[in-house]
Parts: structure tokens; C-alpha cells; sequence
């Protein structure tokens, strides 16, 4: 199966991947002074590196695209966020399945990443991956540590059991060797932290949950992202 390959005019969503072209990123970088001197930042674009589509912060221009890149931890871990007008971008795709990129994961995690793909497919959904994992398969530069979460999206289709699938994911990560995190996107955009999600199901009382989405948080009825209604 082919991934689709998703054109600027359908939309942006947090997480997506973007490539700048390199003639445009050296006038984006005037801007950013206090970027000049950091490691691997003047020559992202040119190395063909990715930039991700980040939620927009006050002061952004909202005629550009909100764009992130994380630094490896020996450049400082920094996340710097930047703005690319659309006509320099010059590609945009969905975060990669996790399937076609489990081959450059730990040997330790694999057995996870297997069984989290299985657990995806009974459910209809095809896990997504972000974090550092995703950065260090991109770009080759070391990101993952002892400590490093295994960084998932999970874009749920309408009819989804979500609570069958979030039981599902806590019962893989307690023989995981790796702590599992990442969010639930919803069709209509709106993204939850699986394991707050989770929680406050397992109480079986109403509530409410942080949701994100493109242009900011706010807390929604839980019941009501279930059901996939907004708030």
C-alpha cells in the first residue's frame, strides 16, 4: 500500500512533515539571529532534513505555516520554532507508519513495535510516528537515549473501539521495554494524550480532557471526543 502523499491545500496538522526549500531557509534564518551559532541549524534544509507542522503560538503570523525541528541531545535538546511562508515549502507528508520505520528502532523495542502494529491493524488504525525516533531515522543524528519514549499517533477512524485500543496500548507497554507515549488524533483533527485519555476513562465517571489541536488546547468533555463531537 502506498502512503498518500498530502498537497499544501489540504491542510496543515500538527506532526506533519515538511521540507523548506534550501534557497528559502537562509532568509527565513534572518530573522532568527539568536539561531547562527547552534549546530546543524544553517544547513537543515540543505541536508533535505524535515521540518514538522507545530501548534501555532501567539505572535505567529498566521499567513505562514508554524514549523518545529528538535536538536539532538548533544547539541542541547533545543526545540526551535520558526515560520515558512507556503510557497517555499516544497513538500508535505504524513507522519510515517510506524511499520516503515521499525527498522531503525532498538532491537529491544521491537517486539513492542510488533505487537503495537498488531494491535493497530485489529483496530483499523495505523500507527504514526513522531519524537525522537522519527528524528534519528530522518536525519541520522543520534536522539535516542536510555530514556527515550517510543513517540505515537494514533489516527482513529469513526467507529473505532477507543477503549478497547487504549486498553490495548497499556497492556503492550507493561512488558515494554520502553515507556510508551503519544496521542489519539481524531478525524476532525482534535489530538488526546492516550494515557490521560485512558485514565480518565478507567474512573468511569464524566470528566473532562485536555484536547489539541492546530490552534490551541482547551479541555472537552470526554464522552463528547468519544463520540467525536466538539466541545
Amino acid at each position: 500500500m502506498v502512503d498518500p502523499v498530502l498537497t499544501p491545500r489540504s491542510g496543515w496538522r500538527r506532526h506533519d512533515l515538511l521540507r523548506v526549500a534550501p534557497s528559502a531557509w537562509g532568509t527565513m534564518l534572518i530573522a532568527r539571529p539568536d539561531l547562527a551559532q547552534l549546530p546543524f541549524v544553517k544547513d537543515w534544509a540543505g541536508r533535505g532534513w524535515p521540518v514538522m507542522v507545530r501548534r501555532a503560538m501567539d505572535g505567529d503570523d498566521p499567513a505562514m505555516v508554524p514549523i518545529g525541528i528538535p536538536l539532538p541531545p548533544a547539541a542541547g535538546k533545543l526545540r526551535i520554532g520558526l515560520v515558512a511562508p507556503e510557497r517555499d515549502i516544497t513538500a508535505h507528508t504524513a507522519p510515517p507508519p510506524l511499520r516503515v520505520v521499525q527498522a531503525s528502532a532498538p532491537v529491544s523495542w521491537k517486539p513492542t513495535i510488533a505487537a503495537l502494529i498488531e494491535l493497530g491493524a485489529d483496530h483499523g488504525v495505523d500507527p504514526q510516528l513522531f519524537g525522537s525516533l522519527l528524528w534519528q531515522h530522518e536525519t541520522g543524528l543520534t536522539y535516542l537515549s536510555a530514556t527515550s519514549d517510543l513517540d505515537l499517533l494514533w489516527p482513529v477512524a469513526d467507529g473505532c473501539d477507543v477503549r478497547a485500543l487504549l486498553d490495548g496500548i497499556a497492556s503492550v507497554e507493561q512488558a515494554a521495554p520502553v515507556r510508551i507515549d503519544g496521542e489519539l488524533v481524531f478525524a476532525d483533527g482534535r489530538a488526546v494524550n492516550w494515557r490521560e485519555f485512558w485514565t480518565v476513562i478507567r474512573q468511569a465517571v464524566a470528566g473532562t480532557i485536555l484536547v489539541k489541536t492546530n490552534g490551541g488546547v482547551s479541555l472537552q468533555d470526554v464522552e463528547g471526543v468519544i463520540l467525536g463531537r466538539a466541545a
